[in-house]
């Protein structure tokens, strides 16, 4: 079993990224042999500052490494290192076809009404996450539903580029779902994910947040009236309450059910600072660690490079065998 996943380096890591991914991530090296990338190259599918671009990378890794990726067991690598991936990239771009592209959402999504004036890159960039998947002969993916179509666009091209050339070149990946995957909503509106992109930084809790900072926002995270009840079906039509509830489960290493019934006809007022005391001790290791990381560019440089040292070795048989498929002609 072969994991791999990437993260774009924009933005913070926030509670949502933690939960809902990372801490699974961290798992699965007791499980799996593990490849994170930081998906660097992505990023520049919309325009970057080139030198928050370089602090957001080492920021990504340090974040990683504080939540519990060890680049020692796992394969660390940022993919600018790693020339394999925009190389296949290109020898993909031969087998996608335009029609599976005008179906990706996010490209509509992420374009919006200005789609003429979008970036090349920003269309084709699911061909770049396919090249990420398969140069690894990575046999799971974890997903959430809004990557399950760039999964299967994957599946298709690899699945063509076999057949066409009479080859198996690529492992066919299968979607990878953890049980424990959470979902975290936004703490302004429990309808919206927990989001880098919101405009309002109230809206999640960074990684990078301090005591004062993560207790202010859980006070002020939009809830309702009523108390809590006892069952989760009686969440139904509470956004925002059923959000809370789920963190805490999710903090806590238990379900809703049993949060509900510890906290059953308690208003927010004495739930919002027991949740506030949980997040705290258990991102406080993580924020510390975080910013021990983060000073040391070095360190982190080190650890990037030894990742992706490892990530191409691993990536070059499985280039070498699509440039041989396509018949082209390359010196030794």
């Amino acid at each position: 079993m072969r994991v791999l996943s990437g993260i774009q380096t924009t933005g913070n890591l926030h509670l949502g990224n933690y939960l809902g991914a990372i801490k699974n991530w961290v798992k699965m090296q007791d499980e799996a042999e593990c490849l994170y990338f930081l998906a660097d190259l992505h990023a520049i599918s919309i325009h970057n500052d080139p030198a928050e671009l370089t602090r957001n990378t080492r920021d990504m890794a340090a974040a990683l490494i504080a939540s519990g990726i060890d680049p020692n067991r796992s394969i660390l690598f940022n993919q600018a290192q790693v020339p394999a991936h925009p190389e296949l990239a290109w020898l993909l771009n031969g087998t996608a076809r335009i029609g599976w592209l005008n179906r990706m959402t996010q490209f509509k999504e992420k374009s919006g009404k200005n789609r003429e004036s979008a970036s090349a890159a920003l269309y084709v960039y699911p061909v770049l996450q396919a090249a990420d998947i398969l140069l690894y002969q990575s046999t799971h993916v974890p997903v959430g539903e809004d990557q399950r179509q760039h999964l299967e666009l994957t599946r298709d091209i690899a699945i063509k580029f076999n057949q066409d050339f009479g080859r198996d070149v690529f492992t066919i990946p299968d979607a990878y779902i953890p049980k424990t995957a959470a979902r975290i909503m936004s703490l302004r509106d429990g309808t919206a994910k927990m989001s880098k992109s919101d405009p309002s930084d109230m809206s999640r809790i960074n990684l990078a947040d301090d005591t004062d900072t993560i207790a202010q926002k859980i006070r002020k995270a939009k809830t309702d009236p009523e108390p809590l009840p006892d069952n989760e079906d009686a969440l139904e039509g509470r956004p925002e309450a059923r959000n809370l509830v789920n963190i805490y489960a999710t903090l806590a290493d238990t379900t809703p059910e049993a949060v509900l019934a510890q906290y059953a006809g308690q208003g927010f007022g004495q739930f919002k600072p027991a949740l506030a005391d949980l997040m705290v001790t258990v991102l406080g290791p993580i924020t510390a660690r975080y910013n021990e990381l983060r000073s040391d560019t070095a360190q982190l440089d080190d650890y990037l490079a030894l990742g992706a040292q490892k990530a191409r070795t691993l990536a070059q048989p499985t280039l070498d065998a699509a440039y041989d498929a396509l018949g082209l002609v390359r010196g030794r």
